[in-house]
C-alpha cells in the first residue's frame, strides 16, 4: 500500500518503542516524516532506519511540555517538507508507581504535563498551522489503561490517559469543520520495554499475557502503528472523536 505520497507526517517520542513503529509505517507509504523527541540520538536511529529502507526523514529534538518547542517543532516541519497533514501526538512518560496517597505531587505533575499538557500543547500548534493550510489528521496515543481499564498502583498514568481520551473527543468536535479530524489510538500491552515489568524477560512477558488477555498476546507495534495510519488515511473519512482500542481483548 502507498497511502501518504507527498504528504508530510509529524510524530512525536519517535526515537523508540511504538513512536519508531508509527514514524517507519508512514514512511513506508510514501509520507515524508519529521520524528520528534528529546533524545537527538535515538531519533537519529529511527530516522536512519527509514531511509536505510527508501524513505523521507528528518529528526527534530523538542520537549512537548514546552510550547515554544513545540510551535518551532511544527515551522521546522513545514520548512523542511513543505506542510503538515498529519501528526501523531506519542510522547509520553510513566512515573507515580503507587497507591494515590503515595504519589508524590512531583511525579504526578510531571506525568500530567508531559501526557496531557504536551499532547494539548502539540494539538494546538498542530492545528494552529493546518487550519489555515487546508486541513489535516490528528492521531492521540492515549491508553487502554484509564478511559477503558483500571488497574491498581497507576492512578497517574491512568488519569493522564483518560484525559487524553476525552481531549481528542472534545477536540475532534471543535475542529472537525476545519477540516481537521482528530482521533486517539488506545494500545495497551504492546512489545515494547514499557510493557515489561521490573526485572521481567520478554519470554515471562509471553507468558503473562497468554494467562492474562483473551487473545493471549500482546500487540506488536506493527499492528498499532496500522490503527494509526487507518485514522490518518482518507479510508477513514467519516472517522470523527473515535478511541480505537488495541489492547488484545483486556478491556472488552
Amino acid at each position: 500500500m502507498n497511502r501518504f505520497p507527498g504528504k508530510t507526517a509529524l510524530v512525536t517520542g519517535a526515537g523508540s518503542g511504538l513512536g519508531r513503529a508509527i514514524a517507519l509505517a508512514f514512511a513506508a507509504e510514501g509520507a515524508s516524516v519529521v520524528a520528534a523527541g528529546r533524545t537527538a540520538a535515538t531519533l537519529d536511529e529511527t530516522v536512519g532506519l527509514i531511509e536505510a529502507a527508501g524513505g523521507k526523514a528528518a529528526a527534530a529534538v523538542a520537549d512537548v511540555t514546552d510550547s515554544g518547542q513545540l510551535r518551532a517543532l511544527v515551522q521546522e516541519t513545514v520548512t523542511r517538507f513543505g506542510g503538515l497533514d498529519i501528526a501523531v501526538n506519542n510522547a509520553g512518560i510513566l512515573r507515580g508507581v503507587g497507591p494515590v496517597g503515595e504519589v508524590s505531587e512531583e511525579d504526578w505533575d510531571a506525568v500530567q504535563r508531559t501526557n496531557v499538557t504536551g499532547v494539548w500543547l502539540a494539538m494546538k500548534h498542530e492545528i494552529a498551522h493546518m487550519k489555515d493550510h487546508g486541513g489535516g489528521a490528528i492521531v492521540n496515543i492515549a491508553s487502554n489503561l484509564g478511559a477503558h481499564l483500571r488497574i491498581p498502583n497507576l492512578a497517574a498514568y491512568l488519569t493522564s490517559k483518560a484525559a487524553v481520551s476525552a481531549l481528542t473527543r472534545a477536540a475532534a468536535l471543535d475542529h472537525i469543520h476545519q477540516g481537521i479530524r482528530i482521533n486517539a489510538v488506545s494500545p495497551g500491552a504492546a512489545a515494547t520495554s514499557m510493557s515489561l515489568r521490573p526485572g521481567e524477560t520478554e519470554a515471562g512477558r509471553a507468558e503473562r499475557m497468554k494467562r492474562d488477555t483473551p487473545l493471549g498476546r500482546l500487540a506488536e507495534t506493527e499492528e498499532v502503528a496500522a490503527a494509526v495510519l487507518y485514522l490518518a488515511s482518507p479510508a477513514a473519512g467519516a472517522v470523527v472523536g473515535t478511541d480505537l482500542v488495541i489492547d488484545s481483548g483486556s478491556s472488552a
